[in-house]
């Protein structure tokens, strides 16, 4: 498995813990920034993992800025991401089993370490349940393509 995670100026420590704990459980990072606590733009972070998730250079994407929102908008723009804000675990789960999102985004002024570590392996480990939510995930994909039709 291979995430690349990216965070602004307010998530960046959040971002480096995270990195830290992936790789004890032996997975693949790839840190897009920051890399400092400086201030900096969250639609920059954002693009450059939704654009590796697009492309499936990645499997998957972890976005932290101070409350998760700015970052789950601006990665949402992107084909074929699926981002989400998640604070607790039933949505980290549930994201995953019924939406197949490919985006964790977190927000560090919202929630602590230690529960992001949790969140992080929740969404990681969670597979999609598939049958009426893959339907339900293709209807996204056709609104996303511009081929839906009610």
């Amino acid at each position: 498995m291979k995430v690349a995670l990216g965070a602004d100026s307010a998530g960046f420590a959040m971002k480096e813990k995270i990195i830290a704990h992936l790789n004890e459980r032996g997975i693949e990072t790839v840190d897009v920034g920051a890399y400092n606590a400086e201030s900096s733009h969250y639609p920059e972070f954002a693009y450059k993992v939704a654009k590796s998730v697009s492309e499936k250079s990645v499997d998957f994407g972890i976005l932290v800025c101070g409350t998760g929102i700015g970052m789950s908008i601006a990665a949402n723009k992107v084909a074929g991401v699926r981002a989400s804000v998640c604070s607790e675990h039933f949505s980290a789960k549930y994201t995953r089993l019924h939406n197949d999102a490919n985006i964790l985004c977190l927000g560090a002024r919202v929630i602590g370490e230690g529960l992001a570590i949790e969140l992080c392996d929740i969404f990681l480990d969670t597979l999609p349940e598939g049958g009426r939510h893959a339907a339900r995930v293709d209807m996204i994909r056709e609104i996303e393509a511009g081929t839906y039709n009610i």
